[in-house]
């Protein structure tokens, strides 16, 4: 008799969705099955994320073997490693489906929004990911940094995995099915005001963006939020936005791989992430970002940007 109760529990638990990571998805016959599909890359992105934080635990660490666009934009030996194994599960279910791995990318603004716009020329079925979100904190042995894997069909976000390795901690969303950690549902915070909220940031390797991350800091602490925190990871950010765990977070410059993954959950979540400046709806090709409950995303966002805080692009103008 104690099964049906907990039976009980676990479906409240999970909300609208039995199988969050896709555990029992089967490829449909039919491809234009959206509901199938996101099943189907849950569970292939689930499988993918967990052959990467299997690398990641073990070379947690690893040495810098090169810089990217700067001194500052760093590259471990363990992300290339990682996102070849997520690229080999992704083709080998999905063989006709785009991948844009950051580290196929150049260093820069310019050569990330060039590779978005090819790709997404080229392909109707999108994997956008980041390997290891928080390379100079995993090469610093700081135990907080996390594969992002979003995947989006004709632009639009289906399917998303953020793998915490370090936390054991899998956040997963599918459109119109829900956000979760693992088996459980989450949902954003309920702070109702800028005054109640725990505010996140990071900035990129570049002056203008460590001027716009202190312009912004500026802008809350004036309103005052509770508190601003720097994590430097992107997808964790944003993962923790979606769990109720920050109430926002906004960065002036980030490419598709950092955000695809979060954004959706943010969204499945019940919160709003849109374009920092001007309020659009977030896009793959948006850059200056705020991912926030949606109860006080309007008054941080007016903040900031009274602030003087703009996209990374718009500075020197």
């Amino acid at each position: 008799r104690a099964a049906p109760r907990r039976a009980s529990a676990r479906a409240r638990a999970l909300g609208s969705n039995p199988e969050p990571m896709g555990h029992n998805a089967v490829l449909p016959d039919d491809p234009s099955d959206l509901p199938a599909m996101r099943q189907m890359c849950l569970k292939v992105a689930t499988d993918a994320a967990k052959l990467g934080a299997t690398i990641m635990l073990e070379k947690l660490g690893a040495d810098v073997v090169k810089t990217k666009a700067n001194a500052r934009d760093l590259l471990t030996e363990v992300d290339p490693e990682v996102q070849a194994v997520i690229e080999a599960r992704v083709r080998d279910v999905f063989p006709d489906h785009g991948f844009l791995g950051e580290e196929s990318v150049a260093g820069g603004a310019a050569a990330s929004e060039r590779a978005l716009e090819t790709i997404v020329n080229e392909h109707d079925w999108l994997w956008v990911v980041d390997p290891i979100d928080g390379t100079t904190n995993f090469c610093h042995s700081m135990p907080l940094s996390a594969i992002s894997i979003g995947v989006a069909f004709k632009g639009e976000l289906q399917a998303a995995v953020i793998m915490d390795p370090f936390a054991g901690e899998i956040f997963s969303a599918s459109k119109g099915g829900g956000a979760y950690v693992n088996f459980k549902q989450i949902a954003v915070g309920e702070e109702l005001s800028a005054t109640e909220a725990v505010v996140v940031t990071g900035y990129g390797a570049t002056d203008e963006s460590a001027d716009a991350m202190i312009l912004g800091m500026r802008a809350l602490t004036a309103i005052p939020v509770r508190s601003i925190r720097m994590l430097g990871s992107a997808a964790i950010m944003l993962a923790w936005v979606a769990a109720g765990r920050l109430t926002a977070y906004y960065e002036c410059d980030l490419n598709s791989w950092d955000t695809a993954a979060g954004a959706l959950l943010v969204a499945e979540a019940g919160g709003r992430m849109t374009d920092l400046v001007t309020g659009e709806p977030y896009s793959l090709r948006t850059r200056a970002i705020l991912a926030s409950n949606g109860l006080t995303h309007e008054e941080i966002r007016e903040a900031l940007v009274k602030g003087g805080v703009k996209a990374l692009k718009d500075y020197g103008e």
